[in-house]
């Protein structure tokens, strides 16, 4: 009995001990992977050191300016539609640097966010190589365009943030006057922290539909579960549209609603189709 009890417990601790080195061999590639992305976003950076005088005059301090394409854009529309309005002729912001070392840590957080932007795809790239091994053929079948679609989507969501939000908030802010004694001068800082929050805030929003294949995967959310809550996901959408756009204006608000709803809609689709393929599944199996 004695014996039996002794190899028992041999084989209890092997399985243990087997599964602790499985626990921490998974840690060490998922270590490998972050070092490789990480890698990625410095080589980024590093090309948008070389790059930076384009960067920063052109696409960072771009929507401070009149010539800027969204501007350009609502002036055309506004020739279009006959309201003069629409043309934006002067953005009164005035930027300045308030401190010894501040525009050198200017430049190094403004390349630093422009190679997280352009790293984005690859750091996705790596976790959905550490992912892969865990999931069955089917699953990776059904995963495979993640990469693409995600990228896609935070790219959209980019461009979104930078041509639309960010125009109309910039404008409206650095126009907005409680009274006309105080005289609006804008902290650099400030101004790159805004364009950068806009930005990267709708990037991240646009990820909704990945988000709602991944929870409606797990079995978390069904489509009939969206499509009743769909009341409440407007009053959500409206609430992160007035937290994305700091103006208080509702055409900037729905403009950046719209986009939100369809984003939902389209979430709606995704866990239809993620259920049919549970369905379908379950039907083969039965077989």
């Amino acid at each position: 009995m004695s014996d039996n009890k002794l190899i028992k417990a041999i084989k209890e601790k092997g399985q243990t001990m087997e599964a602790e080195m499985s626990f921490f061999d998974h840690l060490e590639a998922l270590r490998w992977h972050l070092i490789r992305a990480a890698i990625a976003i410095v080589v980024f950076t590093i090309g948008a050191f070389y790059f930076y005088d384009f960067i920063f005059d052109t696409v960072i301090l771009g929507p401070s300016r009149t010539d800027f394409w969204t501007y350009r854009m609502l002036c055309k529309l506004g020739d279009l539609l006959g309201k003069p309005g629409f043309c934006i002729d002067k953005i009164n912001i005035k930027l300045i640097n308030t401190e010894m070392a501040g525009q050198f840590t200017l430049q190094i957080n403004s390349c630093l966010l422009i190679g997280v932007m352009l790293g984005f795809p690859y750091l996705l790239y790596e976790v959905w190589l550490f992912v892969k091994p865990a999931l069955h053929e089917k699953e990776r079948k059904a995963a495979t365009g993640f990469v693409f679609y995600a990228t896609f989507l935070f790219v959209l969501g980019i461009m979104f943030g930078y041509y639309v939000i960010t125009p109309e908030s910039i404008n409206f802010l650095s126009g907005f006057k409680v009274s006309e004694k105080i005289e609006n001068y804008f902290d650099i800082d400030s101004y790159l922290s805004s364009v950068a929050t806009l930005t990267l805030a709708t990037g991240i929003v646009f990820q909704l539909p990945i988000l709602v294949y991944i929870l409606s995967s797990l079995g978390i959310l069904t489509p009939q579960f969206m499509r009743s809550g769909r009341r409440y996901a407007v009053v959500a959408i409206l609430v992160i549209a007035a937290v994305i756009t700091p103006t208080p204006d509702m055409m900037t608000m729905t403009i950046v609603s719209i986009p939100l709803f369809v984003l939902y809609e389209v979430g709606i689709v995704v866990a239809g189709v993620v259920e049919k393929r549970k369905l379908k599944r379950a039907a083969e199996l039965d077989l």
